[in-house]
């Protein structure tokens, strides 16, 4: 691979510079790009010309980015893809690595749309890739081979953990990692109220949960602990933790984690499907 991949390394663009794509640009400068290695698109004049002050890199037309580019990062968001496609068809490069990071979107599409033989990898991400901790789970689509796997695990190891998937399984993905961080806040988000409610000031309560949240991940990523047994080790006989589990048992948390889960796939799922009639 070492011919495709030193070219493939020239130059990267990233299509759509919102916060997933500008966090990417980020994490590639961080991890020792060179400004000149990378280029973005960004329909919002305001906005490009801010990202190109800020990292000094430049912004293009998606033409000229599909020209210069041997690898084209699409981060647009997944109702945009289609004129975006119609754009790229024409003018991609012959052997352009294209790595989507739409949601519910499969590389079918890309495949078909684009010109035959493109290497095509899907990727969900999620939005601790702001301060580089996203979780990114890959999948290679029918003509990407090892090597394209290979370098879009070390791109996206910049901006956090990678892992790879059958593509079958990335609606359950979307669910689980690329919404889960919304389920987190939202978690934080009840508790903080709960402070509120039992007398806490709101920034004291804040402060209480999230560092007793970081504290908990922490926990987690460093052992090999079952979180059954990390929750076990709070929860005294008789005392408040259970008091607390009981309630949130009996208000069937679970249960609506799984439907919430659920119900995020199913929603992936349809997002793939709007497209494949296209």
């Amino acid at each position: 691979m070492g011919e495709w991949q030193a070219k493939a390394m020239t130059t990267i663009a990233v299509l759509g510079a919102g916060k997933i794509g500008e966090a990417l640009l980020s994490g590639l400068l961080r991890g020792g790009r060179a400004p000149e290695e990378l280029v973005f698109t960004e329909k919002h004049p305001d906005r490009a010309a801010a990202l190109t002050e800020e990292y000094g890199v430049e912004g293009l037309d998606v033409t000229e980015a599909a020209r210069r580019a041997d690898v084209l990062v699409v981060a647009v968001k997944p109702q945009d893809i289609e004129p975006l496609l119609d754009e790229l068809a024409p003018v991609l490069k012959p052997g352009t690595l294209v790595v989507s990071l739409c949601a519910g979107l499969p590389t079918s599409l890309f495949e078909r749309r684009l010109p035959e033989g493109t290497p095509v990898v899907r990727v969900m991400p999620n939005t601790p890739m702001l301060v580089g901790e996203a979780m990114s789970a890959i999948s290679a689509g029918r003509y990407a081979a090892a090597e394209h796997l290979a370098l879009v695990e070390e791109l996206l190891a910049t901006v956090g953990k990678v892992a790879r998937v059958p593509e079958s399984q990335q609606d359950a993905v979307t669910a689980l990692s690329g919404s889960g961080p919304a389920y987190f806040f939202f978690l934080v988000e009840a508790m903080i109220d709960a402070g509120i409610l039992l007398g806490i000031p709101r920034d004291l309560a804040t402060q209480l949960i999230i560092q007793s949240a970081v504290g908990a991940a922490q926990m987690l990523s460093r052992n090999d602990t079952h979180p059954v047994i990390l929750r076990e080790a709070v929860t005294s006989p008789a005392g408040t933790t259970i008091m607390a589990i009981r309630e949130l048992e009996k208000h069937g948390v679970r249960a609506a984690m799984l439907a919430a889960i659920e119900a995020a796939r199913d929603r992936s799922v349809e997002l793939g499907q709007a497209h494949e009639a296209h």
